[in-house]
Formats: C-alpha cells, sequence, structure tokens
C-alpha cells in the first residue's frame, strides 16, 4: 500500500489516526506546517504549493479541513484535485451536515473521490483534558455553557480515530456518513458529576444565556465570529440535537465506543 496522507497529524483526532495506521505498518506522511521529525511532511492550507508535494503517490487521506475558513471550499477543492484517485475521509461534525453553509460543500467534494467517509462525531470527551475552556472550568470548580439541561453523548477521541483507520484501510470504502457517539448522553450537569468523583472536588455546571457565552467566548481570545457559532451549538444542545446514541463505533470498528466514566477515571487529573 501507498502512503495515508494525515492531516491534523498533531492534534486531537489526527495524532491518534497516525498512531493508529502506523501499528497497522501502514506508511503514513504526517502534515505539519512546521516538519522536523522523520515522516513528516509540509503542509499548509495557507500554501497551495504545499498540496501537490503532500499528495504525490498517496492511496488515502484524513483530512481534517481548515479551521476558521470562510468558505472551506475554496481551499479543499484544489487540493483534492492533486488527488482524485484517493480514497478521502473527512471529519466534520455531528451539527453538520450537506446543507450546512460552508462546512456542508465539503460533503459535495469528497463524494467525488472513488472512496469516501465523512465522520460526523458528537462533542470530544478530551474537551474535559487540557487547556480546552471546559477543563479549565472543571479544575476551577465551575463550567459554564449555554447548554441548559440539554444532552451530549460525548465520544473519545480515541473512537474517532479508531473508525478513521478503519474507513482508510478497509479493502471495500464506506462511501457513507458516519455519525460517532459514545455509549450515552449526558447534560453537562451529569458530566460534572462524574468529573467531581474523579477530580475530588466539587465541579458543578451553571447554565448561561446564548449571549454572555458568546461574551465569555470573546473574552477568552476567542474571535467573536466564531464565538457566536460555538454559543450557537450550545443552542442546539439545549435544543435536544445532540440528545442521540448510536452504535456506528462497534459496528465499524468490532467494539463498544469508550464511557465517559470510564474516560474520566482513566485520563482526567
Amino acid at each position: 500500500m501507498s502512503d495515508v496522507l494525515v492531516l491534523g497529524s498533531t492534534g486531537t483526532t489526527g495524532s491518534r489516526v497516525l498512531r493508529g495506521l502506523r501499528d497497522e505498518g501502514v506508511p503514513v506522511r504526517a502534515a505539519t506546517r512546521n516538519p522536523v521529525e522523520p515522516g513528516q511532511i509540509r503542509f499548509d492550507w495557507t500554501d497551495p504549493g504545499t498540496y501537490g508535494p503532500a499528495l504525490e503517490g498517496v492511496s488515502a487521506v484524513y483530512v481534517v479541513p481548515p479551521l476558521g475558513a470562510v468558505a472551506p471550499g475554496q481551499l479543499v477543492e484544489p487540493f483534492l484535485a492533486h488527488a482524485p484517485e484517493a480514497r478521502v475521509v473527512l471529519l466534520s461534525s455531528s451539527a453538520v451536515d450537506e446543507h450546512t453553509p460552508g462546512l456542508g460543500e465539503l460533503y459535495r467534494l469528497v463524494r467525488r473521490q472513488p472512496g469516501w467517509a465523512v465522520l460526523r462525531p458528537s462533542w470530544f470527551m478530551q474537551n474535559f483534558t487540557g487547556d480546552h475552556l471546559v477543563a479549565r472550568g472543571a479544575r476551577e470548580g465551575e463550567i459554564v455553557t449555554a447548554t441548559g439541561d440539554g444532552r451530549v453523548a460525548f465520544i473519545d477521541a480515541h473512537d474517532i480515530a479508531a473508525v478513521a483507520v478503519r474507513a482508510l484501510l478497509d479493502p471495500e470504502p464506506h462511501n457513507t456518513e458516519h455519525l460517532l457517539t459514545g455509549p450515552r448522553a449526558l447534560s453537562y450537569a451529569e458530566a460534572a458529576v462524574l468529573v467531581t468523583q474523579r477530580l475530588g472536588h466539587p465541579v458543578t455546571h451553571r447554565s448561561v444565556g446564548t449571549a454572555e457565552q458568546i461574551r465569555r467566548l470573546a473574552d477568552d481570545g476567542i474571535p467573536t465570529a466564531f464565538a457566536e457559532v460555538l454559543a450557537g451549538l450550545d443552542e442546539g444542545i439545549r435544543a435536544g440535537a445532540e440528545d442521540r446514541v448510536t452504535t456506528t463505533v462497534e459496528q465499524v470498528t468490532g467494539r463498544p465506543a469508550r464511557d465517559f466514566r470510564t474516560f474520566a477515571e482513566e485520563e482526567l487529573r
């Protein structure tokens, strides 16, 4: 098998996809803006000159779209033109479908490829770790969202990556969208109870209005336009848009998706 190109190779899902492919013995190119290690190749969405060299001779590519691009299709379309025979696995979101302005256009583009899959994961469990605003709130004792009592079937990034690896490597291309969730839906208040048990100090959830959430996100350094998008996603959760559970992870990988309690016990510090 020729090389598989992984975009976002240092990110939450890309790094795990990279590891999964290597565990399968697949030759991998790790795309990054600043390659410093063997196996890494320079790639930058803002520099079309990097597209061709990154894609030359690859059999498949894991695509993480350009973050924050108003019209991502204008970058993704010429990128994919360099690899018309490659299988493409696109990372999208459970909140995005083919009718969503901007990001929804990417579905049409990847369907042109001879093999494709669109991953539509729910909210990441990993948002409760590292420097994410939710994680920082948990460490400080209060998670603030505009989700109300709405529920989300949080998913582990390892499970997303496992599905991506199968979509990239299975003999028959999947040629479908995969809606990916964890095994149960939780409100942020319910998640906070499990986080409390692991961290050993009280963690609560406070729901605010959309306008206040936009202000909070902007105060944290997020551009206002993107803060409005994120707060709008919270609105969707509040309205029940993410209160659903699928078994896609198990159907594709042969093992059940990781539960939030297990994630909290093993990864929260």
